[in-house]
């Protein structure tokens, strides 16, 4: 920073007012849109660059020692030996057997390890685990793994095919399709002409061990069925014998005409007691109605009566209908009435003699039905027992017989699966279709190496892109005032740029121009003078929460700033335990404000005259820790005052030193320092805590070590302060 010409005097009132601050609060940094992520992405640049180089440095050593894979398939279907498909007697055989089962065969144990040997498998690299070198990783995961597993790991043996079958079966694929029965099978080798070779010589294989499984299987169940026919033909002879004798003994033969003659008789019986029984029932029912009828013509129309009776109904419902005619011309009194009425009596008379006489009728009919179905039933009494005694032997008899052609049966049936198993063992045990040959393949499987590049880098630059993610979620720190503005009782005194090394190297007073640094402190003088009601404090306490925060350029940037203003000020290193002010300043003072607290020095020892009109007071030595002027802080104040200067006191953190606590107690402003994008949040708000007193209640706050590209890239609402085109202007007016 250059001390120029003497400016307006800064020191002058201005007009009281309540401070405002210039950084307003907005939620617009919480938002996530396509500009923040855009911003995200270029502030963190260079850590996404080196992740995704770290990440793609292992996947391009692996993608680059890749082997070509070449793959050789083959397509068949399975079919049923074409004999067996012709079997007229058995309609179920299918041309075509399970493809699920024979795929699970193609795939067994047995054909693996004939292939490993045939083709000789254990002696390429690319199947033999044993012939590989150890890479670097897995050295690393045995000796990781030796650490939690006492059992010492067994190397593979050269010649040990458990090792090598799994890798045979990662390398070879058998499915079927669902819509067909067709099978592939498909084989991967560095080798092309053993990619080819392979799913042939599993077809020839599978073949061969088909036949023979078929074959000890067919014997296996030759010899069973035939143990099966010698015990079913000795039950056949059992059976026959049985319902020979016993049809031999009950004479069943020489009665067949008799049973049949019996069986006439009965069914005669049965029908004429069946008509029996249904005339009783007419006849009971028409006894039972004209019973519960209380008048004949009633009855007659109610049930089937004789024709005589018949015709005395209709001719009295005639009358009937005649009376009501008359009626309705005539009175009842009337003669032609009365004769008629005398009608009518008569021939309800007569109907009622007449269906008494039916009545004793249909009396003796029931009568004579009751003696013929006695007689009858006596008749089907003794068919009926006959019957079932001849029923019961035929029955027998049937059983017998039954039984002895059920066991010839079996016996039959065994002799034909006996047969058709001599003649199935001279069949093969299924008949492959190979519709595709395994050929050499031409080209390599699957994608090539620029593929496998390609999508490393895009895989590693979303590890990357999702690493700065959760790093920026993960960060707590303060880099705008939009984040610490919600806590009560703070003033924001502006953005204090980085110094670059060269700029921060120099010595304080040489003239090197840093605009945007110059301006930012000015700022900083300003927000001071706002939060004093217009006019420079008297006594400034410059600190912050954690050391290496820049409080103490900020706090001579601030003595020089005043003091290019003409403003007399004393700036003290109240670091009494770290302070490094006097290396810039080179007072070469004895003493120190140590000194001057512990009563080994004077006040006048203490201070340096700068040739820039800044007065200097060192801190001393750091040993000295005794303190005989505890009120020594407050009169280097009121000295100050009786001079008008402005003190500046360069305390040390407050969370480091309760002197900073008391300090800021005695003092008029506290100007606390946070740098940009080191100092948490939760630091910030313990050591405000800690600064705040009845006497300074507000505290000006002040980010420091802004990286201004950086912060540019946030979505903050003070992001703008160092936009491109501001910095090119400091640039221009340097």
């Amino acid at each position: 920073m250059t001390i120029s010409t003497v400016p307006p005097d800064r020191n002058l009132p201005i007009s009281p007012m309540r401070y405002d601050p210039r950084f307003q609060v907005e939620t617009k940094a919480d938002n996530l849109d396509l500009g923040s992520v855009f911003r995200l992405v270029r502030r963190r640049m260079i850590m996404i660059i080196a992740i995704t180089a770290l990440l793609m440095a292992p996947a391009a050593i692996k993608i680059f020692g890749l082997e070509p894979t070449y793959q050789g398939w083959a397509r068949l279907i399975v079919h049923q030996p074409l004999a067996t498909s012709l079997d007229a007697d058995d309609a179920s055989h299918s041309d075509l057997l399970d493809a699920k089962s024979e795929t699970e065969r193609l795939l067994s144990r047995s054909i693996a390890e004939r292939v490993v040997r045939e083709l000789h498998l254990d002696v390429r690299e690319e199947f033999n685990p044993a012939l590989r070198e150890i890479s670097f990783l897995e050295r690393v995961r045995a000796k990781l793994r030796g650490l939690f597993d006492s059992k010492k790991p067994t190397s593979p043996e050269g010649d040990n095919i458990n090792a090598i079958i799994p890798e045979y079966f990662r390398a070879l694929g058998v499915w079927h399709e669902d819509k067909s029965d067709v099978v592939q099978i498909s084989f991967n080798s560095t080798d092309p002409l053993l990619a080819a070779a392979v799913p042939n010589r599993i077809i020839s294989i599978y073949v061969d061990e088909r036949k023979g499984s078929v074959g000890g299987r067919l014997d296996a169940a030759g010899e069973w069925i035939r143990q099966r026919i010698t015990e079913q033909q000795a039950r056949a002879d059992i059976s026959r014998d049985a319902a020979r004798n016993y049809q031999e003994s009950m004479d069943v033969v020489s009665k067949e005409d008799a049973q049949e003659e019996r069986i006439k008789s009965f069914l005669e019986l049965t029908g004429r007691e069946g008509k029996i029984e249904e005339g009783r029932v007419e006849v009971e029912a028409v006894i039972s109605a004209l019973e519960a009828a209380d008048k004949a013509s009633v009855v007659a129309q109610n049930i089937v009566v004789p024709d005589s009776i018949a015709i005395k109904q209709r001719d009295l419902r005639g009358q009937e209908q005649d009376l009501a005619r008359l009626l309705e011309t005539y009175d009842s009194n009337a003669e032609a009435v009365v004769d008629l009425r005398g009608e009518i009596e008569e021939s309800r008379a007569d109907l009622d003699l007449a269906t008494k006489q039916y009545l004793q009728t249909m009396r003796a009919k029931l009568t004579a039905l009751d003696h013929e179905a006695e007689a009858v039933q006596s008749r089907l009494v003794v068919a009926q027992e006959k019957r079932i005694r001849d029923a019961l032997v035929q029955t027998e008899l049937l059983r017998l017989q039954k039984i002895a052609e059920k066991e010839q049966t079996a016996l039959d049936t065994l002799e034909n699966q006996r047969r058709d198993l001599a003649a199935k063992a001279m069949l093969p045990g299924a008949e492959v279709e190979v519709l595709s040959p395994a050929t050499v393949p031409l080209a390599p499987q699957g994608r090539g190496r620029l593929f496998y590049l390609v999508g490393a880098l895009l895989a590693a630059i979303s590890g990357a892109v999702t690493a700065a993610f959760v790093i920026e979620m993960s960060d707590r720190t303060v880099r705008s005032f939009d984040q610490i503005a919600g806590m009560a009782r703070t003033i924001p005194a502006g953005l204090i740029p980085r110094l670059a090394r060269r700029e921060n190297s120099k010595t304080m007073f040489e003239n090197m121009p840093v605009p945007m640094f110059d301006e930012a402190i000015r700022t900083v003088v300003l927000s001071l003078k706002q939060s004093n009601g217009g006019k420079s404090p008297s006594s400034i306490v410059v600190t912050s929460a954690h050391s290496g925060e820049g409080k103490s350029l900020v706090a001579r940037s601030l003595a020089i700033e005043l003091a290019a203003a003409a403003i007399p000020v004393l700036l003290v290193d109240g670091d009494l335990r770290r302070g490094k002010l006097d290396s810039f300043f080179r007072s070469g003072l004895m003493y120190g404000l140590n000194e001057f607290l512990n009563g080994q020095a004077d006040l006048r020892d203490i201070v340096y005259h700068h040739p820039s009109g800044i007065d200097f007071i060192p801190s001393g030595r750091f040993s000295l820790q005794r303190r005989t002027r505890p009120n020594g802080l407050a009169e280097i104040i009121e000295m100050a005052g009786a001079a008008g200067q402005v003190v500046i006191f360069d305390s040390a953190p407050v969370l480091a030193s309760t002197d900073t606590v008391h300090l800021i107690a005695l003092a008029e402003r506290t100007l606390a320092v946070v740098r940009w994008g080191k100092t948490s949040r939760r630091a910030v708000e313990f050591s405000l805590q800690q600064m705040k007193s009845p006497r300074n209640s507000e505290i000006v706050v002040a980010i420091n070590n802004v990286n201004t590209r950086n912060h540019a890239l946030y979505n903050f609402s003070d992001s703008e302060l160092f936009s491109k085109s501001l910095m090119k202007y400091y640039k221009l007016t340097a």
